[in-house]
């Protein structure tokens, strides 16, 4: 899907689709946390936290074994 932000005062806003919200079972009051890695956005309900802490220790784990393989790519 290809959304395009929209004016909103001195801001820009991206609308979310209420089948998404439906989808990913965020209600439109609920608090959100958005997180980048500088290329993507990442929203996720707050309260989220056993995803969170799931995805950061298999991150942990996969940037351990394989830490000399991203510094060549780095390269």
């Amino acid at each position: 899907m290809i959304k395009s932000l929209v004016k909103h005062g001195n801001s820009w806003a991206l609308v979310i689709d209420r089948p998404i919200l439906d989808l990913l079972k965020i209600s439109p009051e609920q608090p959100v946390e958005i997180t980048t890695d500088g290329h993507s956005m990442t929203i996720a309900p707050v309260g989220a936290t056993g995803h969170q802490s799931r995805v950061r220790a298999a991150r942990k784990k996969v940037n351990a074994k394989y830490s000399k393989a991203f510094k060549k790519l780095a390269e």
